[in-house]
């Protein structure tokens, strides 16, 4: 199923985008797509049976905002340097373990939201990721297919990072990842069992109509299973947090000088294979 959340900043309302295409208000069933609805398999068939009953009501997608797809996130763990392309553009080892960092929650807007390019920032940089929904509440996982076993579903996002602030000002990543409007995630969330394989995802995204990211998730180096599990050593995963899994190749940090890094009036789109398209105008804050 394709979730999603649509309307006003701060109200948006369950929906659902139909197999032919038909946006469907979800709201007489469920009070929102999170954490809780991923977690409860009941529910969840019910939504499918009414999806597929063909009688659930139909907004006019007209004008009407689309939001992030998945509400009341509790924490969104990223993964550095997790495509093997990635490495090899910013002249880095492959690591051996993978690198973690967190984005706060309140830095998530929707797929086509105004993104805004921090004050002082010379180095926003973009990112095209695959991003992971946790379904059920994962801890001390033995295996990657327990990992796989325990992912709600899929998003796109995008990690928009200051480079400057991620790397030269001092400390930990997170810096650079925690600007406001910095996670754009959307437009829907796709069930997993309609990804039977994760790691066979094209991940394409383009800057003013250029193509600039044009990868494939087998080029992970941790694939999804393996993150979900390591992770889960290390924190308590619950139902509705979300995994930023790694960039591919192509991103302005890994380009020679001058570096096309983005500014004010720059338009990103980005694409993943079956999770929809976002597009994003920046700005400055």
């Amino acid at each position: 199923m394709k979730l999603l959340r649509v309307g006003p900043v701060g109200s948006e309302r369950p929906a659902l985008l139909d197999r032919d295409g038909t946006l469907r208000d979800l709201s007489g069933l469920i009070t929102d797509v999170d954490g809780g609805l991923l977690a409860d398999d009941s529910v969840l068939t019910r939504v499918r049976e009414a999806a597929e009953s063909g009688e659930l009501p139909v907004l006019d997608a007209e004008g009407l905002r689309i939001g992030a797809p998945v509400g009341r996130i509790g924490k969104i763990v990223g993964i550095g340097l997790n495509y093997f392309g990635h490495a090899a553009e910013i002249g880095a080892e492959p690591p051996a373990e993978p690198i973690l960092f967190l984005k706060a929650a309140d830095t998530v807007v929707g797929p086509d939201d105004t993104v805004l390019i921090p004050r002082g920032s010379v180095k926003t940089d973009w990112e095209a990721e695959l991003g992971v929904v946790i379904g059920s509440t994962a801890r001390y996982l033995d295996s990657a297919v327990q990992g796989l076993a325990h992912v709600g579903g899929y998003v796109l996002v995008n990690d928009v990072s200051e480079r400057e602030f991620q790397i030269e000002r001092g400390g930990t990543w997170d810096k650079g990842k925690n600007c406001e409007t910095f996670t754009p995630i959307g437009p829907w969330l796709l069930t997993a069992d309609e990804v039977p394989n994760p790691q066979v995802l094209d991940v394409k995204l383009w800057v003013n109509g250029e193509l600039q990211q044009d990868g494939n998730t087998s080029d992970q180096i941790f694939p999804v299973g393996e993150v979900v599990r390591y992770l889960s050593h290390f924190m308590t995963l619950y139902p509705g947090d979300v995994i930023v899994t790694g960039t591919p190749a192509g991103v302005a940090m890994g380009r020679p000088e001058p570096k096309p890094y983005l500014r004010a009036g720059d338009v990103v789109e980005v694409e993943i294979e079956g999770l929809g398209r976002q597009r994003q105008e920046f700005k400055g804050a």
